[in-house]
């Protein structure tokens, strides 16, 4: 998917020192994420509006026109996405060669990639699991699996096409997670986001959201330009 580089122990470590956002676990950010979104509960693709069940978000097919491709239990509840995929965190971490994603736990560069809170969105929970660690891609034709919601996956070639209103949030988060976690981007997949980024501009709410996270977590992204 992309081409990472592995940093050296230092390296690693001054990057985490230079980090200027809190430490916020995965389990800490859902939490914090349920309260930002609190008034625009909607999915992240299929633009579905969802509601608490039983005290756990679940979306709401209806709203958006979703219909399940295969998993309807996945289906019926909210995760919590990593836009960039944790999958990628664990190959530029010695952390996981010595132990997999517990050992990468008590790393706390990984705690800060993983519950980093602008790069996790709401899904529904079958979109997430079959979007896996797929590359972002624009996909041949149009072969829409999950009803009306627009997202796309080539299981073949392990890509996922995202709907045109989202891709340049997708664009701006991997550029601030690149420069936050000195993560190299593949140029031809740089060259996509940029252009995805000047198709689709920053609207009012992703502002919204970014000053939320940052009161939280105490950075902004700068590539969320008001």
């Amino acid at each position: 998917m992309f081409n990472f580089i592995i940093k050296s122990g230092l390296v690693w470590c001054l990057a985490t020192m230079a980090l200027a956002h809190q430490s916020i676990s995965f389990s800490q950010a859902k939490r914090h994420l349920l309260q930002i979104y609190q008034d625009h509960p909607t999915t992240f693709y299929c633009n579905c509006n969802y509601s608490l069940k039983d005290s756990k978000p679940a979306p709401n097919w209806n709203s958006c026109g979703f219909t399940p491709r295969k998993q309807a239990k996945r289906a019926a509840r909210i995760e919590w996405e990593h836009v960039m995929p944790a999958y990628q965190f664990r190959n530029q971490m010695p952390c996981w060669k010595e132990g997999g994603r517990k050992a990468c736990h008590k790393d706390e560069a990984f705690r800060m990639m993983e519950g980093d809170m602008h790069n996790l969105v709401p899904t529904i929970g079958e979109v997430n699991g079959d979007r896996s660690n797929y590359q972002y891609a624009l996909i041949e034709g149009e072969d829409r699996v999950y009803g009306a919601c627009d997202a796309e996956v080539n299981f073949q070639f392990k890509q996922f096409e995202p709907t045109p209103n989202v891709r340049g949030n997708i664009a701006r988060i991997y550029f601030y997670m690149a420069d936050q976690y000195l993560v190299e981007l593949d140029v031809s997949q740089r060259i996509m986001f940029e252009q995805w980024a000047l198709e689709d501009p920053v609207d009012d709410w992703e502002i919204e959201l970014n000053h939320r996270i940052a009161a939280i977590q105490g950075n902004l992204n700068p590539y969320v330009r008001e």
